[in-house]
């Protein structure tokens, strides 16, 4: 009987007490504001929660518009970190000219790291944030970031030293394993579930162009690599200076005359990667610095035919006209990307602009500081015949016992326009040197009959316009 009345009065009790919170809560919600209880709330759960000795680290993989180098540091580092047993998914990858397969970390994996008898634990997380549309037109960008995590006390070693030894640990890497890359635009890729992995795709560079290689007179070669040499010297110059480190170059000429094979060769002697833009996808201003934001350092950005991919005039329409244009990139946009504010946004970067028609080009474009390096690649010379018969045929023209046939060739070359690109298919025709250096004579000899006829028809019709501009002058009279 006892038992049954204590059980009675302790669900009495309960009961009761249910009750009174219940009307306690009803009248918080009634009478305190909720900012006021969400923050009591708060402070409560701070206080029956126990505190963590862990530190956590986000590393995001952009810095605001520009890429985070601890970040791409840390991708490099973890590469080389043992893979612990309990690691469920990992990213495997393998191009043709990698030695070895390359391992990674997969999206909510995580692996641990000892320095100095420190403790880390790092883990990579990756979220979606959509654009809003709807059905394949609904894509969405892929936010990626490293938690590195760690003892509270070990703080100050962690950012002074651990994380130093990362960033200068991926500097060693890349160096060693450094293969040039070429970007494009159009190589950027979605998943499965259209989200965009990287608005910049890229390839391995094997353009074999190299100085010793290219068809160009040897005091131009020297100029152009000197040039290079002491740009990449002159990062406290440029900080004394204050300037940005970066460095500019118009290559213009005719078609065919190693424009493409230069711009490798530049790559290729600097170890840097190249950016080719094409400014005709390029929509507007924004979008414009949105994606050289993307770019890194020690990098050679390529804008290929300026005088063809934009209209370079827009910036002498009125506000009023341009705001009809659909396409609102405009020169001064670009300019200010070249050496305005924005321009100081990376470090060691090179620019390379070309073009056919220098004459076509805005003159604002040409100035010093924008384009710092003009470099004229013109038709084919002797010693450029000399490397390209090297090249292809193993024939050194100007040692003590040259072919037959260099000397005429050389001749034929001076009075001929042909670019180095017409004088290299010839030599290809034919694995036979006799073969291919005749074939490369008569080729010339043709050229020259061709150009000769096109002087003699361009000068019979400046004859011809001469005489009619005579006929109605005297008729006006």
């Amino acid at each position: 009987m006892t038992t049954t009345t204590t059980a009675s009065s302790m669900f009495s009790a309960y009961a009761s007490f249910a009750g009174s919170m219940m009307l306690v809560r009803s009248m918080a919600n009634q009478l305190i504001p909720d900012p006021i209880r969400s923050y009591l709330y708060s402070k409560l759960n701070y206080l029956f929660t126990p505190l963590s000795s862990n530190l956590t680290m986000i590393i995001d993989e952009l810095s605001g518009a520009a890429r985070n180098q601890v970040y791409d540091a840390a991708e490099v580092y973890l590469k080389t970190i043992p893979i612990s047993p309990s690691t469920e998914r990992l990213r495997v990858r393998k191009t043709s000219r990698q030695k070895s397969i390359t391992i990674a970390m997969h999206k909510d994996e995580q692996l641990s790291d000892t320095f100095h008898n420190v403790k880390l634990t790092w883990h990579f997380k990756s979220t979606e944030a959509t654009n809003g549309g709807n059905g394949r037109n609904k894509k969405s960008a892929e936010k990626r970031h490293f938690e590195l995590s760690f003892h509270k006390k070990h703080k100050d070693k962690v950012i002074d030293s651990y994380l130093p030894h990362v960033l200068a640990r991926a500097d060693a890497i890349k160096e060693e394993q450094k293969v040039v890359k070429l970007y494009s635009r159009s190589l950027c890729s979605y998943d499965d579930d259209m989200t965009l992995i990287s608005s910049w795709g890229s390839a391995n560079l094997e353009h074999p162009s190299t100085f010793e290689t290219m068809a160009l007179d040897p005091e131009m070669k020297k100029m152009i690599m000197e040039d290079l040499e002491r740009f990449v010297r002159r990062r406290e110059f440029y900080n004394k200076a204050g300037k940005a480190w970066k460095r500019g170059y118009l290559l213009y000429g005719p078609p065919g005359t190693g424009k493409s094979s230069l711009i490798a060769a530049m790559a290729n002697y600097l170890k840097f990667d190249v950016y080719d833009l094409e400014l005709a996808s390029i929509y507007s201003n924004h979008e414009l610095r949105r994606v050289l934001l993307s770019t890194t350092n020690r990098s050679i950005l390529v804008i290929e035919d300026i005088d063809c991919t934009v209209d370079l005039k827009n910036r002498k329409l009125k506000d009023k006209d341009y705001s009809q244009l659909p396409n609102k990139l405009t020169l001064s946009g670009l300019l200010n990307f070249i050496d305005g504010l924005w321009s100081s946004c990376g470090d060691e970067r090179i620019i390379v602009f070309t073009t056919n028609h220098k004459d076509q080009l805005d003159p604002a474009l040409l100035r010093s500081g924008r384009m710092d390096v003009h470099i004229h690649l013109s038709y084919c010379t002797t010693s450029g015949f000399r490397i390209l018969a090297s090249n292809y045929l193993g024939i050194h023209g100007g040692g003590n016992d040259p072919h037959p046939l260099c000397s005429e060739i050389e001749g034929l070359i001076e009075s001929a326009e042909v670019t180095p690109a017409e004088v290299a298919e010839e030599l290809m025709k034919s694995d036979d040197a006799d073969g291919a250096l005749q074939g490369l004579v008569n080729f010339l000899k043709r050229k020259k009959v061709e150009s000769n006829k096109t002087e003699d028809k361009s000068e019979g019709s400046t004859e011809k316009a001469k005489r009619q501009k005579t006929d109605e002058g005297e008729e006006t009279e």
